[in-house]
């Protein structure tokens, strides 16, 4: 049996359960995560290395803990294939390297390494702005969040947001009255639904768009959640539109990871006498874009530079001999051509220890230069 993947690709069962055993190992954090992934190149190569290989990563009590499954790992990987199994829209798991691994999320601190979906993929690589606020707007902030959703899902932008109560809700009906649709990321297991009072409107988006998740079946929705899938909005989208915010939210700290990604932030005013308006205010005296209707987020959104000139992900895993470079200079990606190519050939073209070429390969994957594809196969990726 084989798991739903990306598209056309394929995740085994046993490949699953390699990832979910990494990733949930009790005190393997995300960090820990992705340096086991750079030294070995896969989760089973790091579930399999020695206790003396995998000090150079992390430290003696993890190490321990990877030689075991985690409590409850059995269930849930039977549950997350159950669920990949299930009808309704298409059900994916997506995890870093896969080539349709969105690229603007490879240009951030923090790639998630695996995401839940639900729906349709292609959106994840569609050009995309987040619009976000206050779970309890004025029903004029709730208006201009419709209005400008559904306005940008006309001129053909993916609008992003948390599926949160107010401003968010409100953003992604906007945009699925548009010619175009909507991404939500949400703060739960994909078998869930929070608010309760949403679920009409993710059947819609699952159906008509797309939702995503970087944490398992079954998870709740913790306090703790949102402010990490907050950094999964400000960064698959070119920009952030905070409509209404408190001083003090949810919003204000997505406008602050896409504002460290790069990104552009922009911000609706209103009235001095709103406390609605406050967190916007702030923004806008702090360097946001102040706009007042679409024209001026699409004039903003235009100006952007291409993805390639976006900055380099900061904390990247540590390399091995050398760093992933440009495409002249690199020894790698000069070996790889632009064929989908296997790991033995690429050893042979240019005689790298595996351990030492698989980290590398990582690095690059990070960087979006290359995609893992199905069978062991690499191939150079074509940033857009």
């Amino acid at each position: 049996m084989t798991a739903k993947f990306c598209g056309d690709h394929w995740l085994t069962p046993d490949e699953l359960g390699h990832w979910l055993h990494l990733l949930y190992c009790p005190g393997v954090g995300r960090d820990a995560a992705r340096r086991l992934l750079a030294r070995f190149g896969s989760p089973l190569a790091a579930l399999q290395a020695e206790p003396a290989e995998l000090a150079e990563c992390v430290n003696a009590p993890i190490a321990l803990t990877l030689a075991t499954p985690p409590e409850g790992h059995s269930q849930r990987l039977d549950d997350t294939l159950a669920w990949l199994q299930g009808d309704g829209p298409r059900r994916r798991v997506m995890v870093l390297g896969d080539p349709d691994y969105p690229s603007l999320l490879l240009h951030t601190a923090d790639p998630p390494l695996l995401l839940y979906l639900v729906g349709d993929p292609a959106w994840l690589n569609h050009r995309s702005v987040a619009l976000v606020g206050s779970r309890k707007p004025s029903a004029q902030g709730r208006d201009h969040a419709r209005q400008f959703a559904q306005a940008l899902s006309t001129q053909d932008w993916t609008v992003v947001s948390g599926l949160a109560a107010g401003i968010d809700g409100a953003a992604h009906d906007g945009a699925l009255a548009g010619k175009g649709s909507t991404v939500a990321v949400v703060g739960t297991g994909l078998d869930r639904v929070y608010p309760a009072s949403h679920r009409q409107l993710a059947h819609r988006i699952a159906e008509q768009g797309l939702i995503v998740s970087e944490f398992p079946l079954g998870a709740p929705p913790l306090a703790a959640h949102f402010p990490q899938r907050n950094r999964i909005i400000a960064g698959l989208s070119r920009g952030t539109v905070v409509v209404e915010a408190a001083v003090r939210s949810g919003s204000l700290i997505t406008a602050k990871l896409a504002a460290e990604c790069g990104r552009e932030v922009m911000a609706i005013p209103g009235s001095i006498q709103s406390p609605h308006a406050a967190g916007c205010h702030w923004l806008i005296r702090q360097g946001a874009a102040l706009v007042e209707n679409v024209e001026q987020v699409l004039e903003e959104l235009e100006g952007l530079p291409a993805i390639e000139t976006l900055p380099a992900p900061a904390n990247l895993p540590p390399e091995s001999d050398g760093d992933p470079a440009d495409d002249d200079n690199d020894a790698v990606l000069r070996a790889l051509g632009h064929d989908p190519t296997s790991m033995d050939t690429l050893i042979e073209r240019c005689g790298w220890p595996a351990p030492a070429l698989s980290a590398h390969l990582l690095g690059l994957e990070i960087n979006g230069q290359v995609a893992r594809l199905p069978g062991g196969l690499y191939q150079r990726r074509q940033l857009i």
